[in-house]
């Protein structure tokens, strides 16, 4: 080379691995983060370990009426109470922030300097912050898990139809229940990654996650077609209730996990899509509102009508889902199971559901009213045969059904049957099981 030439410095591609552990680091010193992490490895045992020594349980929540009985009563508690309220949270300000951050701080220009690639860019940050946000869930069920085994114990749990999960059954469902919940996880991740891009330093990008999910949930609530529940990804947080059946109701739960992992996908998708096609230039980018209408917004307003269009056809969803035939099955069965489970705390001769010959009979609301959908008018009489017995055993049980299909029977006699005592099993005095239980309606057509 001739002499006084200069020579050209050498440039080094970054590649996506050391991008994604440089975003890593910089998410985990972030004192916020820190604090989320924490939270979600010590609060949940704090909790399951206080509520679990309360004479008061929240019998609202499901299996929160178990949380004296078993340790793995507590983890499902706290994965109804995340699905709606944590999870959403935590997203938010994890994948809701990630990409927002930059232009708060005004650092795009140097870090395109150092990376010199949008597309590695937007990759790594999409994977710490998805990395982190796998830290917390673990955080969640492990601590929580860890609280009830150690606090309450390794013991059966009454399933949502009344039979029981061996303590080793329990902890596999459980745990299948929490990944099964990783998928709508994953779709308001992707949702909050799409906020953070197109609404820059808005804090609107921050809470689309969040309320986002709160509408969801609001919609899960309403008396709307079961088409249009399954075709939201906040479905998969209440789907997995599904495993806690025997058969399990399989159906909703892969329907669940398959509409929020297409979310997750297509919300990703746009979220790159206006990435590498943003101007960095603009050191007061604050997000185009009409690009994140067009881009962002209308793409998955657009899926969620294509959605509720395939789930029609492909399962014969029609209506409420919930109706006379489906309720009268799911009490017949439950009330079978947990009458065994009376007898054999009671001490009696065991009983097979085959010898009980179990049926229930429901009105909703009268005679005068059609026997379908949600409400807290469903009165049923559930009737049974004992051997040896001649006369059928009868008890009235009143219903209170929500939208998704969990229904709570609250006994109406006879009180010897399904009122209200207590009864000595070898963890202690419990609730007699025939009194107040929680139950599932599959809202999907089903063989009976």
């Amino acid at each position: 080379m001739a002499a006084g030439v200069a020579e050209a410095p050498v440039v080094y591609r970054v590649s996506v691995a050391r991008g994604y552990r440089f975003e890593l680091v910089k998410l985990l010193s972030q004192w916020r983060v820190r604090l989320l992490i924490v939270a979600c490895w010590i609060a949940p045992a704090v909790f399951v370990a206080v509520v679990s020594r309360q004479a008061s349980l929240p019998v609202d929540t499901l299996f929160g009426r178990w949380m004296h009985a078993t340790g793995w009563a507590g983890p499902l508690v706290l994965l109804g109470f995340s699905g709606s309220w944590a999870l959403p949270l935590l997203t938010s300000l994890v994948a809701g922030d990630v990409f927002a951050s930059e232009d708060r701080l005004g650092t795009w220009r140097h870090l395109l300097v150092a990376v010199r690639s949008p597309r590695r860019i937007f990759v790594s940050k999409a994977l710490a912050s998805l990395t982190v946000i796998l830290l917390l869930v673990v955080g969640l069920v492990a601590s929580s898990a860890l609280s009830g085994i150690v606090v309450v114990g390794n013991r059966t749990l009454t399933g949502l139809d009344g039979h029981l999960l061996s303590p080793g059954d329990a902890a596999g469902k459980v745990l299948l229940a929490w990944l099964c919940a990783l998928a709508p996880t994953l779709a308001l991740a992707a949702i909050g990654l799409l906020g953070s891009v197109a609404l820059g330093r808005s804090p609107m990008g921050l809470l689309l996650p969040a309320l986002v999910a709160l509408a969801m949930q609001i919609i899960q609530m309403l008396p709307v077609p079961v088409a249009v529940r399954l075709a939201l990804p906040g479905y998969g947080f209440i789907s997995w209730n599904g495993l806690f059946t025997s058969p399990g109701q399989l159906k909703p739960l892969l329907i669940g996990i398959v509409v929020s992992l297409v979310w997750a996908v297509v919300a990703t998708g746009l979220a790159y899509f206006l990435f590498v096609r943003r101007d960095f230039t603009n050191p007061t980018h604050d997000g185009s509102g009409r690009l994140a209408l067009v881009a962002g917004a209308l793409p998955l307003v657009v899926l969620f009508g294509l959605t509720a269009a395939v789930v029609v056809p492909a399962t014969g969803a029609t209506g409420s889902g919930v109706d006379q035939d489906k309720v009268q099955r799911a009490l017949a069965t439950e009330f079978a199971h947990l009458y065994r489970l009376q007898t054999q705390q009671l001490n009696r001769p065991a009983v097979t559901e085959e010898q009980l010959q179990t049926s229930a009979a429901c009105t909703k609301g009268g005679d005068q009213v059609a026997a379908e959908g949600p409400g807290n008018d469903w009165r049923c009489v559930v009737s049974w045969h004992v051997p040896d017995v001649e006369a059928a055993g009868s008890a009235i049980y009143q219903l209170d059904i929500n939208p998704v299909g969990r229904y709570v029977a609250d006994g109406d006699g006879p009180k010897e049957v399904n009122g209200y005592f207590l009864v000595r099993t070898p963890n202690g005095d419990e609730p007699n099981p025939l009194w107040q239980f929680d139950g599932l309606v599959e809202l999907l057509p089903s063989t009976p």
